[in-house]
């Protein structure tokens, strides 16, 4: 089994689009009317002005609330360059933590709605 996919909540559609299409490397698409971010094998359905969720969740996803980790190939340092070319500010990092793989070093920052993002590197 493996994750198949998360929903986060943005408050602008093309800020948002702009910012995981060029910080994070996504994949822009539209699903059934609706737009989704694809990184990787994953994706993240996104929940915005216009949209009606299925009322399925007990509390609704709201912009901002999201916690969420991509692993980042190779060494962190190339992550930090990264989030600095794009203007991204680091609020937290490097430093270790553990994830799915074990211990790895992590940045964090935040998307323009204030989701708290972090980049995990496995590689020293």
């Amino acid at each position: 089994m493996r994750l198949d996919h998360v929903v986060i909540a943005v408050s602008d559609f093309e800020r948002s689009n702009a910012f995981y299409r060029d910080v994070l490397g996504a994949e822009v698409v539209e699903v059934d009317g609706r737009v989704a971010y694809r990184i990787g094998g994953q994706q993240l359905n996104v929940h915005g002005p216009g949209v009606r969720p299925a009322m399925v969740a007990r509390i609704a996803v709201i912009p901002g609330n999201s916690d969420l980790c991509f692993e980042w190939d190779g060494a962190i340092a190339g992550a930090l360059a990264h989030l600095s070319a794009h203007g991204v500010p680091v609020e937290m990092g490097p430093m270790t933590r553990v994830g799915a793989k074990g211990r790895g070093t992590s940045v964090y920052f935040r998307d323009p709605d204030g989701t708290l993002l972090e980049l995990i590197a496995y590689a020293s």
